[in-house]
């Protein structure tokens, strides 16, 4: 069986004759490119493995393309106006996107628009970055209820506005509760946080302001881009280092996904896509684009990718425009939904969460019947106890009275 291919995916704002383009990334050949539009800053998707997704530079609808059929383009997606980020969940069950101040989410399996929400869901997190502060990822149990009255709005369970100027990147590790968000701002600071407690565990302080952050999977190096073309890299445990510097402004690092782990990929404003070594800090490869660059990530290469002969398990439909709308017609339907997160089929079991709830509702209910009985059956046992003593004090006097009037009885 052969080693999976790991390339790089990287889009710029020119694309003069291609969207995207698919390299592959120890060699540098170029395999793939999509024609159709230009893809804007962190709007490039991967779903399901089967389709990518590209939110359009300034216009209102997403591109998607099938991996394997690179020159037509499959369908526009309609949005209510320009998308300014765009993510899959990693199981392929949600996409959403960010538009203005608003963030869509649509279920895979029907495109159904489910949520409309100031709040950007990943799966297992919730999140918002904006200005100045951001909005820490909070745990989603694994039955989360979303109301779909769009003046209702969670409340965050933690807000972080520790960053003087407006946020740049953001990126959240792994482990779920457990896990730790890196966020960079032009304040010129890195500030590390922890999802459960939601306490600022670091911050680094640069010379320059901070445009990406990343850190690789181990999460023991904490990789920055900086304004000026810098790299840094940050030892979590130790002082950070620094790569050679470039001519412009960093936008896009991806974590280390290499096999390996030792390399990173970054994109910038100077039209370059450069893979570096992490350990000897030299970059090993330059890719010259056509434009500034938006996206740029590494992958395992998809089956569908490389594979002319895959078709998708589904088919694509239209995308739904109004927050759960109904199949026919355009009028959208109010109410609540339930969503099982995480969960790929309906009707699983009950999470441990359910179980320990339940398990807490019969004991509580067993505990006050069990007290509730136990005053009954005192009280009871103190009535028949009082009687009792009634029933011997009596006796005791009858056996007085008796023995009284044998001794007093005159003798014959």
């Amino acid at each position: 069986m052969a080693a999976p291919m790991e390339v790089a995916v990287c889009t710029d704002s020119a694309a003069p004759m291609w969207s995207c383009i698919v390299w592959e990334l120890h060699s540098g050949a170029n395999l793939l490119t999509y024609r159709g539009g230009q893809a804007g800053p962190r709007g490039l998707a991967l779903l399901n493995g089967e389709y990518l997704l590209a939110a359009q530079l300034g216009k209102n609808y997403i591109s998607a393309w099938e991996l394997q059929r690179k020159d037509q383009l499959q369908q526009k997606i309609m949005c209510p106006g320009p998308v300014t980020c765009l993510t899959a969940s990693p199981n392929g069950l949600y996409v959403l996107a960010g538009v203005a101040e608003s963030i869509h989410l649509w279920e895979v399996r029907g495109f159904t628009q489910v949520r409309q929400s100031r709040l950007l869901s990943g799966g297992r997190c919730v999140r918002e970055v904006g200005a100045g502060g951001v909005d820490c990822p909070v745990p989603s149990p694994p039955r989360l209820v979303l109301q779909a009255d769009p003046s209702r709005i969670p409340a965050p369970r933690h807000v972080w506005s520790h960053h003087t100027l407006p946020i740049t990147d953001l990126h959240c590790g792994f482990g779920g509760p457990l896990a730790r968000v890196a966020t960079s701002s032009l304040d010129q600071t890195v500030k590390l946080w922890e999802v459960s407690s939601g306490e600022l565990l670091l911050s680094v302080l640069f010379d320059v302001s901070i445009m990406a952050v990343t850190m690789d999977l181990a999460e023991h190096h904490m990789f920055c881009g900086g304004s000026e073309g810098s790299i840094f890299q940050v030892n979590l445990f130790t002082w950070g280092e620094e790569l050679p510097p470039r001519a412009r402004p960093v936008w896009h690092l991806t974590p280390v996904l290499s096999t390996d782990g030792s390399v990173l990929l970054s994109g910038s404003h100077d039209e370059t896509v450069r893979l570096w070594d992490v350990q000897s800090k030299q970059c090993i490869r330059t890719v010259a684009l056509k434009g500034p660059v938006t996206n740029a990530t590494i992958l395992l290469a998809p089956v569908s990718m490389l594979s002319s002969d895959f078709r998708p398990s589904l088919p694509l439909p239209h995308f739904n425009k109004h927050l759960l709308g109904a199949e026919h017609g355009d009028e959208p339907r109010h109410g609540g939904l339930t969503l099982r997160l995480g969960l790929h089929q309906q009707g699983s079991e009950p999470s441990y969460l359910d179980r320990t709830e339940q398990l807490q509702a019969v004991l509580c209910s067993t505990m006050e019947k069990s007290v509730l009985g136990g005053q009954d059956q005192l009280r009871v046992r103190v009535t028949e106890l009082e009687d009792e003593v009634r029933n011997l004090r009596k006796i005791n006097r009858d056996l007085f009275d008796f023995s009284t009037r044998f001794i007093t009885r005159p003798a014959k």
